[in-house]
């Protein structure tokens, strides 16, 4: 956000909203550009072999550490699930790379 309210010649001091800057300069939300690019890392991952680390397990948190009292911390799959379900993409579209893109691109305003 700095560098584009530089690119408008405005300061915090101006008290100029966040979304006046992004619509000024043509940015997309960056909560979109976030589940963008969490969703292009999944789909990468998924058209990996089976036996690549990062398929078969190695990566993954061990399931049987004690948590915490608090909250349960948000884990990338679940945070890859609710983003699929809001998005309204099927899982099985990742397979194909030309598709995939489509479905996760998030244009600029």
């Amino acid at each position: 956000m700095r560098m584009l309210r530089w690119f408008c010649g405005h300061t915090r001091r101006d008290r100029v909203r966040n979304e006046v800057i992004r619509d000024r300069v043509g940015v997309a939300p960056i909560e979109e550009k976030l589940t963008q690019h969490r969703l292009r890392w999944f789909g990468h991952v998924q058209r990996r072999p089976p036996e690549a680390p990062v398929r078969n397990g190695v990566l993954e948190r061990v399931d049987n550490v004690k948590r915490g009292r608090c909250r349960p911390k948000l884990t990338c799959d679940e945070s890859v699930k609710r983003d699929l379900k809001d998005w309204n993409i099927p899982k099985e579209i990742a397979l194909d790379r030309s598709a995939w893109r489509l479905a996760i691109n998030v244009p600029e305003p």
